[in-house]
């Protein structure tokens, strides 16, 4: 039986289509997206014979068009408009439904953006057939209506950004460059937690060009200026990046802490040298030169713009744990033979299954499954690799593999290497699966980052006892993590961090000292939300009140019952945060940030499916536009 062909919408109520756009219909009943709440999508059900529930939104949402709701349901002018059916008809066969030309572009904008099409696809035939063929009437746009059209598309996607995050108090950022078709791109995205659903959000800001070396001040510069563009330099609180030379130097010269300390070096130097030249020019009784300020003002010192505080991507250096640290394993000269025998033969087969189908048709056929090649970039490639031979060994015997190796002309795995190899899988698993908790981008917060490397330690431990091959490697696993997360792990915003959220509290770690360090921490953040005096009281008494009220603790006694009750409770769900608004802004803040930098990574490989080969020519500016678009389609859709 044939499938009915698809059935718009109408609008029971036309005279509310500025108000409100139906999106679906359930039986007697349908579903309403009010455009008042855009970018936010609300949704109303509302029954085919009364709109008093649209009216009920009106009324508690948007009360100031209330005026206007009551003109346009009023009887006089529903009278004066034409009747227009509550439900719409069935078409028949042979019947074709007219779209206006709006609609067919709005279709096929949406098509080349949300499918990474090239704009030539407009000027293919084939394509523009198929329009012509679906509704004889339209016309397909030009490439140059297309780009013009797309960059409108995108302010506006930039306009509802912006308004997203106006309300928005905490804001954090990542950033990466990316290198491809011999131009470089510097990317951004941007994150916060909604303070009532909790729930985070993510946009991509920028994937601009960046010409010429990508040095410290080049990319701080960028940096700053995308910030800018979107008005939230003053609400970032940390931006994530990798451990690249060029990022950490940027944020060295122009971060935060740094700058402070800077600012307050140069401003004494700069009153004591102010000082002495006055004292001068009164005992000597020298001329004063003028000279023009207009050519230094001009100069670019580096200190018109701040950079927010830097955070280093976890998953970087826990990549270079598992790599650079992995490998002092190697000292130790029997672990040194076992592992080069063993992973030699490995890559015999990954090598061999690249080279050759005839090789993939064999170890598919006997396998019942595929071998996986570990790559030069991602650690993880290497232990999936691992776990995967293993896997055919547990599934499928060893028999299976040495099938493999007969008809490939390969030397066999020994049983002293296959036991090295199940060793290998079970001592970097908990390192693997750490990386993939801490590159999440929905759910993990900075809250995670200690909790996660203090069970990864402790697994690690927890195996070194029990481990036969691979006690070297788990010391220098142990001691790459001492080495590289050791200041980390001892910030007392981090452990704060982890502290206010409720699935972790103070159940991670056993260490007392830490947890006081933590507590500490969110006690004397939590005493600093006091209310402001107001302003208009110039006496001296109010001065007075305002120095002596660090010894006022109401505010701050008021804000540890709230730390106590949060603590005390059972509840591990992050709802329980907004019964105690103190320490949930707390939490907000310092847990917007991410620990990882992967959703600069996840931005560059949209990036790298619209920017292929065959689009190298391809306008920076339309590419940043497609990409934009695509990524930020719940702020904009073409209508």
């Amino acid at each position: 039986m044939e499938e009915a062909p698809d059935i718009e919408i109408e609008q029971p109520w036309p005279y509310l289509s500025e108000f409100f756009e139906v999106v679906e219909r359930k039986n007697e009943s349908f579903i309403f997206k009010c455009l008042l709440c855009l970018p936010q999508k609300h949704t109303i059900s509302s029954f085919k014979n009364s709109p008093s529930n649209l009216k009920k939104h009106i009324e508690r949402k948007h009360s100031s068009h209330l005026e206007r709701y009551s003109a346009l349901t009023a009887p006089r002018k529903r009278k004066a408009e034409n009747p227009v059916p509550s439900t719409s008809r069935q078409l028949k066969l042979g019947e074709t439904k007219i779209v206006n030309q709006t609609k067919v572009d709005n279709v096929v904008i949406n098509f080349v953006i949300q499918s990474l099409q090239p704009f030539a696809v407009l000027e293919q035939p084939a394509f523009n057939a198929l329009v012509q063929e679906l509704q004889p009437n339209s016309r397909v746009m030009s490439r140059t209506t297309l780009r013009r059209k797309v960059e409108e598309g995108v302010q506006e996607m930039k306009r509802n950004i912006k308004q997203a995050m106006s309300s928005i108090e905490f804001i954090a950022t990542t950033t990466d460059c990316w290198s491809a078709r011999r131009r470089g791109f510097l990317g951004v995205t941007a994150h916060w937690v909604d303070p009532d659903s909790l729930k985070r959000c993510s946009v991509a800001l920028a994937c601009r060009r960046i010409k010429g070396p990508h040095t410290f001040d080049v990319l701080g510069s960028a940096l700053n200026d995308i910030h800018c563009e979107f008005g939230i330099e003053k609400k970032i609180v940390r931006t994530t990046t990798d451990n690249g030379s060029n990022f950490i130097k940027a944020f060295r010269e122009y971060g935060e802490q740094q700058q402070d300390e800077n600012n307050n070096c140069a401003s004494s130097e700069t009153e004591e040298d102010a000082c002495s030249d006055e004292d001068e020019q009164e005992e000597e009784g020298v001329d004063v030169d003028f000279i023009e300020v207009t050519p230094i003002l001009m100069e670019d010192d580096g200190l018109q713009f701040q950079l927010p505080k830097h955070h280093r991507c976890a998953c970087h250096l826990l990549n270079l744990v598992a790599t650079v640290d992995a490998a002092k394993a190697n000292s130790n000269d029997s672990y040194k033979r076992l592992s080069r025998s063993a992973f030699a033969k490995c890559s015999g087969l990954w090598n061999k299954t690249s080279r050759s189908s005839t090789a993939s048709d064999i170890i598919e056929e006997t396998c019942k499954i595929q071998l996986i090649r570990p790559n030069d970039t991602r650690w993880n490639s290497l232990f999936l690799s691992v776990e995967r031979i293993v896997r055919i060994i547990k599934d499928e015997g060893e028999g299976a593999l040495r099938t493999v190796c007969t008809a490939l002309k390969l030397p066999m795995l020994s049983s002293v290497e296959i036991s090295f190899l199940e060793e290998f899988a079970r001592t970097m698993g908990p390192l693997a699966k750490a990386l993939n908790i801490l590159q999440d981008e929905t759910d993990v917060q900075m809250g995670w980052l200690l909790p996660t490397l203090t069970l990864l330690i402790n697994k690690l431990e927890r195996i070194h006892i029990n481990s036969r091959y691979c006690k070297p490697l788990v010391d220098a696993v142990l001691e790459g993590l001492q080495k590289r997360f050791k200041d980390m792990m001892a910030e007392p915003e981090f452990i704060a961090a982890a502290i206010l959220l409720p699935k972790f509290k103070t159940a991670w770690t056993s260490d007392e000292n830490l947890l006081n360090l933590g507590l500490a921490y969110i006690k004397d953040h939590l005493e600093e939300e006091r209310p402001h005096q107001s302003p208009g009281n110039g006496s001296s008494a109010s001065d007075d009140d305002d120095f002596f009220s660090s010894m006022k603790k109401t505010h701050g006694q008021e804000s540890v019952k709230q730390l106590e009750g949060y603590l005390a409770s059972k509840v591990d769900n992050k709802e329980i945060l907004q019964s105690y608004p103190a320490v949930c802004k707390l939490s907000l803040k310092i847990n917007t940030a991410l620990p990882a930098s992967a959703a600069c990574e996840r931005l560059f490989s949209t990036a790298g499916l619209i920017f292929s080969p065959r689009r190298a020519r391809l306008d920076a500016r339309n590419f940043e536009n497609q990409l934009l678009l695509k990524l930020n389609k719940k702020y904009f859709s073409f209508r």
